[in-house]
C-alpha cells in the first residue's frame, strides 16, 4: 500500500513516514516524531515534537498529541509522549507530554480514548484501557490494564486505578480505586466487584469467588482497612489476584475509595 499524505498537511522534513501511512488534510507533524507502520492520521491533527506512535494507531480529527504540560514548573525539559500499538485516539483528544517527574506520558497498546478526553502530564495508561467521552485525567495518574472509565469523569492528580476496575460515568475520582471492582456514586464508593468484566476476560469462577471474599473483608466487615489487610495477609491462599489487592492497598498514597 502506498503513502496517502494530503497535500495540505505540514510534515517536518526529518520525519520518516512508513509505507501504508495515511495523513489527512491540514494535519501538522513536528520534528522528533516517530510514526509506526499502518498509522492513520485524520484531518487537523497536531503531533508535537517528542511523540512516539506505535503500529496500527488511528488518530481522529482535531486531536493534539505531545503538547507542553499544563504545569507551571515545566521548564522545557525534553520529555515525551508514547502511544502503544493498535490504540485509537478519537476526536479532539489531548495528550500532554511528561515533566521532569516521570519524563513521559504513556498510553499502552489497544487503548481507546474517546472524544474530548484529556490525558495530562506523567500519566501512565496500561493496555486495553477505555476512557469514555470527556474523561479528564489529571497529572501523574496511573491506570492499570483493562480498566474502563465512564464518560465525563474527572480523575484527580496522583490517583491510581487498579486493573480490571470499572468506574461509572460522571463521578469524581479523588482516591485510589482498587483492582477488580466497580465504583460509582458521589462520593465514589465500592459497588461490588466487576463480575461482568472479569468473566469477559476469562477469569474462572474460583478466582472470582476469591476476589469477592477478599473485598467482603475489606468493605463489608466491621474491620477498618488496616485490620482487613492484616487479616487477608494472615489468611491469604497465595492467589495472585489476592496478592495484587493487598499490595495495591498497602502501596496506596491517596487512600482507597
Amino acid at each position: 500500500m502506498k503513502l496517502n499524505i494530503h497535500s495540505t498537511s505540514i510534515i517536518d522534513k526529518s520525519i520518516k513516514i512508513p509505507q501504508n501511512t495515511t495523513i489527512g488534510p491540514y494535519s501538522i507533524i513536528e520534528s522528533d516524531v516517530s510514526i509506526g507502520e499502518s498509522v492513520k492520521i485524520a484531518s487537523n491533527v497536531l503531533i508535537k515534537s517528542g511523540t512516539i506512535i506505535g503500529n496500527n494507531v488511528e488518530i481522529f480529527s482535531g486531536a493534539i498529541i505531545g503538547e507542553k504540560p499544563q504545569d507551571l514548573k515545566y521548564n522545557n525539559e525534553k520529555t515525551i509522549v508514547e502511544i502503544g500499538d493498535n490504540s485509537i485516539i478519537r476526536e479532539y483528544v489531548t495528550i500532554h507530554k511528561g515533566t521532569k517527574d516521570r519524563k513521559i506520558t504513556k498510553i499502552g497498546s489497544n487503548c481507546l480514548l474517546m472524544a474530548y478526553s484529556h490525558v495530562a502530564h506523567d500519566t501512565f495508561l496500561g493496555n486495553n484501557v477505555i476512557l469514555s467521552n470527556n474523561v479528564q485525567v489529571g497529572g501523574h495518574v496511573t491506570i492499570e490494564n483493562n480498566v474502563i472509565i465512564g464518560g465525563s469523569t474527572p480523575i484527580h492528580q496522583f490517583c491510581k486505578i487498579g486493573e480490571y476496575a470499572f468506574v461509572g460515568g460522571g463521578y469524581r475520582i479523588v482516591q485510589d480505586v482498587p483492582p477488580y471492582i466497580k465504583a460509582m456514586g458521589e462520593p465514589l464508593k465500592y459497588f461490588g466487584i466487576n463480575s461482568v468484566g472479569l468473566k469477559r476476560n476469562s477469569f474462572s469462577e474460583d478466582i472470582i469467588s476469591t476476589i469477592k471474599k477478599a473485598y467482603r473483608v475489606i468493605y463489608r466487615s466491621e474491620h477498618n482497612i488496616l485490620q482487613a489487610i492484616k487479616i487477608l495477609d494472615e489468611n491469604s491462599n497465595s492467589r495472585l489476584e489476592e496478592k495484587k489487592i493487598i499490595n495495591f492497598i498497602k502501596n496506596s498514597n491517596r487512600g482507597i475509595i
